[in-house]
């Protein structure tokens, strides 16, 4: 309807896109807790969808750099349950960067795995939060349940056969998640 009665408005666009997106979110709901076919996805693209929807939701004191390898890399994922993965390490490093810092995104095509990497340069956790972070009911924001961590953890090991870990963090100075995948194709 607001199509069709202002054609030539500017928000009409974003508006659909939200609309996909919240799609896309009731198919992620509809997956968890089920068998989800996993398929040969280009982890280069999903990870780019993920990346341009957070810049477009960001203050643009937030900067996210990607360093990917020039080819296309393929993975065997079920991409809807891995985007929420990605986005959820985003959403944590610029919660943990108050809103202004840089996230830096890589891809390694190891030889049986591919690896990513998140970096931040946000406020850091001690290093026996390492393992906690993942426990349901962690966290250390004034709103939330504490539940993206853990239920990251559950996609990558449960339905991809992968693992996810703080790599680094430093106090001030920022924190590196690692998330390591079979490559499977």
């Amino acid at each position: 309807v607001l199509r069709e009665t202002y054609p030539n408005d500017d928000l009409i666009p974003e508006m659909s896109k939200d609309v996909s997106r919240l799609e896309g979110i009731a198919d992620r709901f509809s997956k968890i807790g089920s068998i989800p076919e996993p398929r040969v996805e280009k982890i280069n693209a999903v990870l780019m969808r993920v990346v341009e929807y957070i810049r477009n939701r960001v203050s643009s004191k937030v900067v996210i750099t990607t360093h990917f390898p020039e080819n296309d890399v393929e993975v065997l994922m079920v991409a809807p349950l891995f985007e929420w993965v990605d986005e959820n390490l985003c959403k944590n490093a610029v919660d943990a960067m108050s809103g202004s810092g840089n996230i830096d995104i890589y891809i390694y095509d190891e030889m049986m795995y591919v690896a990513l990497e998140f970096v931040d340069t946000g406020r850091g956790m001690s290093k026996r939060d390492f393992k906690t972070v993942f426990k349901p009911g962690f966290t250390t924001k004034s709103r939330g349940w504490g539940l993206g961590l853990s239920l990251a953890k559950r996609i990558v090991e449960k339905y991809h056969n992968g693992r996810i870990f703080v790599k680094r963090s430093e106090l001030g100075v920022g924190t590196t998640f690692r998330v390591e995948m079979p490559k499977g194709v």
